[in-house]
């Protein structure tokens, strides 16, 4: 049970992270760029600001639970989840190669968490 709460903090981790720099594009989009007077005052900005705080004090829970050999290769995870915002909010396009190296980071995260 102790091990499923590790994985089920990195996973909030690793989504609070994502979310924020979701929340950094929509704000630097809106802002049209880097033009700091807004960014300072956008709300989106701000919000994944506080995300990334979010996710600091969950990352120091994941650091007491686990080894950071297993834990800081696991957020490679992020680059997975990231692409579903990017191709359904922003319109990115996911290439075969961006697949593939999904399944090999997905390999990967299989073979930390055995």
């Amino acid at each position: 049970m102790e091990k499923t709460i590790s994985y089920v903090l990195l996973l909030g981790n690793i989504l609070l992270l994502v979310t924020g720099q979701v929340l950094f594009k929509i704000g630097l989009t809106r802002s049209g760029g880097l033009v700091w007077n807004k960014l300072i005052l956008s709300p989106m900005i701000l919000g994944g600001i506080a995300l990334y705080g979010l996710a600091t004090i969950l990352w120091f829970a994941v650091l007491t639970r686990l080894p950071l050999s297993v834990a800081y290769p696991m957020q490679a995870f992020a680059y997975v989840l990231a692409l579903i915002p990017a191709y359904f909010l922003f319109g990115e396009s996911i290439s075969a190669t961006k697949l593939a190296g999904v399944a090999v980071i997905l390999f990967g995260v299989y073979l930390l968490a055995r």
